[in-house]
């Protein structure tokens, strides 16, 4: 019995320190790894969040940029860092949804080694095509390339990457048949759609933006489930092909066993940051979409990306060593 009361004694006091410790935290500056180099989208989303961050935390938010890999290199380095509240991550789409079925090992467990914080933002994707191409929509596509089977190729941002997998799911649910042509990113792929060597290409609105307004490429549709406000007189691929929906997403997840009060501050936290107009027209300005949601909403969310990824990855057989 005596044993039975110091275990309960022990217990409380170990609970008062975490306790403490939490409601104290922070106390010194705080990691925001971004897996991917400085200047693209996720580096300036988490950028402009970390400044926000920084202020309502009352300590500096310090953005650390860990590329390769697909962003598997930024994740693994968040994955191992101590769960103590001062180390948190951009995760993405890749990271956290794609990787998993993509890669034959990853040094890290995208589920078991993270605690989701919040959804930071969407990006869609579009189908641009040459302005020679004679297609003005979704359905004019669908129609040539089954006349055509075999004879429309398609760029990407690279073997495995979204918006190869986003081409991958169009062609699953449209039954056609488009050959894949990989790019070391999406700049080159553009550079090629805008000069006619290749037809088409799966594009994230970041980078398809500027050569749409300007008439060097045509927009197709939109991979979201509702038209942008960015391009609202573009119809959505699902006004074509119901039920299909595609696009990268970003979310701030910390290491696995960070204490629960801590992620929940930073959820709140973030969630109003994410909801202010300066943050939205941040976002706005790299084709982005502010989203939030709890830690519950961002592994519910999580967890069907990757069940619905691993089956189209499966059937491309796409894989990277």
């Amino acid at each position: 019995m005596k044993k039975y009361f110091k275990y309960l004694f022990l217990l409380n006091i170990l609970h008062c320190s975490i306790s403490f410790g939490a409601d104290a935290w922070p106390t010194r500056s705080i990691r925001f790894i971004v897996p991917y180099p400085p200047g693209g989208p996720t580096d300036l989303m988490a950028r402009s969040m970390s400044g926000r961050l920084t202020e309502a935390l009352g300590q500096t938010v310090v953005v650390d940029n860990r590329a390769g890999a697909g962003g598997n290199v930024g994740a693994e380095v968040a994955a191992k860092s101590p769960p103590d509240g001062y180390t948190i991550l951009m995760g993405a789409i890749s990271t956290h949804s794609i990787n998993v079925s993509l890669y034959r090992k990853l040094a890290f467990d995208p589920v078991k080694d993270f605690a989701p914080i919040t959804q930071a933002s969407i990006i869609p994707l579009v189908i641009n095509a040459h302005p020679s191409l004679p297609v003005a929509n979704v359905k004019d596509l669908i129609a040539l390339a089954k006349k055509n089977p075999g004879q429309l190729s398609y760029g990407s941002s690279g073997n495995g990457g979204g918006t190869h997998l986003a081409g991958e799911l169009f062609k699953t649910m449209t039954g056609t048949n488009l050959l894949h042509v990989p790019y070391k990113g999406l700049n080159p792929a553009t550079i090629d759609v805008m000069g006619g060597n290749i037809p088409l290409l799966f594009n994230d609105l970041t980078t398809a933006i500027q050569p749409y307004k300007s008439g060097r490429v045509k927009i197709l549709g939109v991979s979201t489930a509702k038209r942008v406000q960015q391009i609202p007189e573009v119809a959505t691929i699902g006004e074509s092909v119901p039920g299909y929906e595609s696009h990268t997403w970003f979310g701030v997840l910390a290491p696995a066993g960070t204490p629960q009060p801590v992620i929940d501050r930073l959820s709140r936290e973030s969630m109003k940051i994410l909801q202010s107009d300066d943050i939205k027209k941040r976002f706005a300005e790299v084709g982005a979409e502010p989203v939030g949601g709890t830690p519950q909403q961002f592994a519910a969310f999580m967890a069907a990306e990757t069940v619905k990824w691993a089956k189209v990855i499966k059937a491309s057989g796409a894989r990277v060593d």
